[in-house]
């Protein structure tokens, strides 16, 4: 499977899914006109790889801001994902927020007492 990508812009993030290194990649921002529309395809993508996963996944979710409407769709991806986890492969969500983001921490927290996949929260410096 050949990697995917989306170049970000200033309302979406930048997306890579390297599906043969068990890599997946948020960084930015997500604000889009349709989070919907714009996160099909990524969920999309997601849906048939947790269908042969590689032994191990690093999910890495480094977002500035995002939407209400992105969220949803973030936490959807992260249900996609849970297949992962029951088929006994390992799999980490790395969730970076910057050191003075209280509100992209607390989002990651809140994730993770949702999403049955371990979380790691790593604070960056600005």
């Amino acid at each position: 499977m050949a990697i995917f990508k989306i170049e970000g812009t200033p309302k979406s993030p930048t997306v890579i899914l390297d599906f043969e290194s068990g890599l997946l990649e948020l960084k930015g921002r997500s604000i889009p006109e349709d989070s919907i529309d714009f996160y099909a395809p990524i969920i999309e993508s997601v849906n048939k790889y947790v269908l042969a996963p590689q032994a191990k996944t690093t999910v890495n979710i480094q977002l500035e801001y995002f939407n209400t409407s992105s969220s949803k769709c973030i936490l959807d991806l992260f249900k996609s994902l849970e297949a992962v986890a029951k088929a006994n492969k390992e799999i980490i969500i790395n969730w970076h927020y910057e050191e003075d983001d209280e509100d992209m921490q607390e989002v990651g927290k809140d994730y993770q007492s949702i999403i049955k996949i371990p979380f790691k929260m790593i604070q960056i410096e600005e």
